[in-house]
């Protein structure tokens, strides 16, 4: 099993980059993000102004709505002295025909970043492979990369470490906090067990991927129809929605597989007794979860919520500074 102390921080490479998936990044560079949030919380929490963006202008793009998103890369870019245009897919271009392409070409003359919250994961990356300036994944049916970091750095808060962990994820398998949950832990060094009803498995090639990452890091990955299994001595519980938007004709489906997959107090007993809850919201109490576990004293859902702010300042910072 890794220890903290045997994973290091390293600069994170801006140069060409895009925030599009935690695969795409190495341990060194994750963690360093993961500092880079921590200072920049430390430095908003003392009132001390950093404006390290002063200037620059981030495009946001949603197909889909968001309160989170929208809200933390809003306040998070006017922290760091820059700005932010919403963009809805309604009131541009792009929801009347125009290619993602040329959208991509255009709005790289005007802003000095885009954030893209959308369906399809093919679409960001097309915007990625159009663009002349960093893109962000604020979420696609495959990858929610920006949530995990804050889940990340949430954890170390709590915890104290990451390396060396179990988190414990109980739900669906297939959607997107599942797949980068599955990339970020086994990247800082945890250990991740999976716990979904048949024909809910994460996608398979991200599971390929995943595996060999966590022989690279001595991890261990593992999925199960089990929950009780999953949560045995977890040092962290992470659940989701049932039902994300675009599968509510899916809902009463959906309802029948997960509910014995509720995260609730009986299942909670298989874990640590200093275990902590997840969720990135917003949540159905009483389905995937019971309102005495989300609001019990394991919860630490709004300090996460809260840290999306931070960790997307650090992503913004890294990829918009230079």
């Amino acid at each position: 099993m890794m220890k903290l102390d045997a994973l290091r921080p390293s600069p994170f490479s801006a140069e060409g980059k895009h925030f599009i998936k935690l695969s795409d990044y190495s341990t060194g560079e994750l963690l360093y993000l993961l500092d880079s949030a921590l200072e920049m919380k430390n430095l908003q929490k003392k009132g001390i102004p950093h404006p390290y963006l002063s200037g620059k202008i981030l495009g946001m793009i949603f197909e889909k709505s968001s309160t989170r998103t929208r809200v933390s890369f809003e306040v998070g870019m006017k922290q760091l002295g820059g700005d932010a245009i919403f963009l809805s897919s309604n009131d541009i271009q792009l929801g009347r025909g125009e290619t993602v392409e040329d959208t991509a070409k255009v709005l790289s003359r005007y802003l000095d970043g885009l954030m893209i919250r959308t369906f399809g994961h093919e679409t960001i990356e097309r915007f990625a492979n159009h663009a002349e300036v960093p893109v962000i994944n604020g979420l696609t049916d495959l990858h929610h990369p920006t949530q995990v970091m804050a889940d990340l750095l949430t954890i170390y808060e709590h915890k104290g470490k990451l390396a060396g962990l179990k988190l414990c994820y109980i739900g669906d398998g297939n959607n997107n906090m599942c797949h980068s949950l599955l990339e970020g832990a086994v990247s800082v060094g945890m250990d991740i067990a999976v716990a979904s009803p048949a024909g809910y498995a994460p996608n398979a090639h991200i599971l390929q991927e995943v595996k060999a990452k966590a022989n690279e890091m001595n991890v261990s990955v593992s999925f199960t129809t089990s929950a009780h299994e999953a949560a045995h001595e977890a040092d962290i519980i992470v659940t989701d929605v049932w039902t994300s938007m675009g599968q509510e004709e899916e809902a009463a489906q959906r309802l029948e597989a997960f509910t014995p997959y509720q995260v609730n107090a009986e299942l909670c007993s298989q874990a640590k007794a200093d275990f902590l809850f997840l969720h990135c919201l917003p949540a159905h109490r009483g389905e995937e979860v019971t309102a005495d576990i989300i609001d019990g004293s394991h919860s630490v859902v709004f300090d996460e919520a809260e840290n999306r702010l931070h960790a997307q300042k650090a992503i913004l910072k890294a990829l918009l500074e230079n």
